[in-house]
């Protein structure tokens, strides 16, 4: 199942006002539009994320998302419709995927388990949305005053993300071009597809006006007070070869460390760490040698899931610390790449990693350089369940 999420991130904001369009302002020290990002870039069932921006912004988007693993953005139309058409076609010029997800970049509270109920609703739909039942009582306006009372029973919210088969979609927004429909669910009824409804986290807000804003960040200020440390230890095998790959960086040396995915001593040691933190088994529970799909896997996939795994708890990592153990390669000439790495897999700022190298003196399997080991202890903060 190949998932591409298309995140809109068109629009100007007039609705909200301000210098500054709402998708690039601070929510919580980071902007809408990353929260937006990284909760899709870091979801196991997400191949790629590409966004639709207006050009005009270009100094905005990149500090906002510059630094992120993202392919040049497409540039957006006059309305959302058009954005999104514009972002399917961009899709089908690199022979689209199989099933895309549109999520609008003012909703960046988006949970894990939201977007992961709809990527799989579409193995047996052809649309599938995050959506919100309706429960407060509905009325109709004359002036200030009630001209009746909306019967609410089957009637929703609609949300995004909001996922669909890809080219029956792109087929559907070429038949609705010019129209003005107000989200892509509408798009897909107006080609007479069936779009299933998935009940949303009611924290999957659009923020639309100062307001929401506020509400966002005392959403996102929950205590984490719910201090958790996890341990982490493995253990691969040197065998000859001319590189070692170590917190996601390439050495060249004389050896290789064997193992089923890229065999990153120090990065599995890390997801273990962070498991352990979670109560959540280790990484051979998650991502077992038996699977043909992780043969050669960059471990930095491993990472971004755990890290995804503690934000589906909707808690952070406060902070990650690894030891290696080697006789060689030496450490000190890659020590500031890899710490950077570190960083960038766990999504945290360069303090809050730590990346120390010691030998065992030539005693045991590391000393006679047999294998190399690698520990960590990862804290994590997540809010308390009462």
């Amino acid at each position: 199942m190949t998932v591409t999420c298309l995140i809109v991130a068109a629009g100007s904001g007039e609705r909200f006002g301000g210098d500054i369009p709402k998708q690039y302002l601070d929510l919580g020290g980071m902007p809408i539009l990353r929260r937006s990002v990284l909760a899709f870039l870091h979801h196991p069932l997400i191949n790629a994320v590409h966004v639709v921006f207006n050009p005009k912004h270009e100094k905005l988007y990149q500090a906002a998302v510059g630094d992120l693993p993202l392919p040049p953005p497409t540039i957006g139309g006059i309305t959302r419709q058009d954005s999104v058409r514009l972002g399917l076609e961009a899709l089908a010029s690199q022979q689209g995927p199989r099933h895309v997800l549109i999520h609008d970049a003012a909703r960046p509270l988006i949970d894990a388990n939201t977007i992961t109920d709809v990527c799989k609703a579409l193995e047996t739909h052809a649309g599938a949305i995050a959506a919100k039942p309706l429960v407060d009582t509905l009325k109709k306006a004359d002036g200030a005053t009630i001209a009746a009372t909306i019967d609410r029973t089957h009637l929703w919210q609609a949300h995004t993300p909001q996922g669909f088969q890809f080219n029956a979609l792109y087929q559907a927004h070429q038949k609705a071009k010019g129209q003005n429909l107000t989200d892509d669910a509408a798009v897909a009824e107006a080609a007479g597809l069936p779009v299933a409804l998935i009940p949303s986290n009611p924290d999957n807000m659009k923020i639309t006006n100062p307001d929401d804003l506020g509400r966002a960040a005392r959403l996102l200020g929950q205590p984490l007070d719910d201090i958790r440390t996890g341990f982490g230890f493995d253990v691969h095998r040197l065998i000859p070869g001319n590189l070692i790959t170590l917190c996601g960086v390439e050495i060249p040396h004389n050896q290789t460390l064997e193992g089923h995915s890229d065999a990153d001593v120090a990065l599995h040691a890390v997801c273990d760490a962070i498991f352990g933190a979670l109560g959540d088994g280790d990484i051979g529970i998650h991502f077992p040698n038996t699977d043909p799909q992780w043969r050669g896997k960059a471990s930095g996939h491993f990472v971004h899931y755990a890290v995804g795994k503690v934000r589906e708890r909707g808690g952070v990592i406060a902070h990650v610390d690894v030891t290696l153990l080697c006789e060689r390669p030496k450490i000190s000439a890659h020590r500031q790449a890899m710490l950077a790495k570190l960083a960038e897999l766990l999504d945290v700022t360069p303090d809050r990693v730590a990346l120390k190298a010691t030998t065992t003196e030539r005693m045991g399997f590391t000393g006679r350089e047999e294998g190399i080991a690698a520990q960590a202890v990862a804290t994590v903060r997540l809010p308390v369940v009462r």
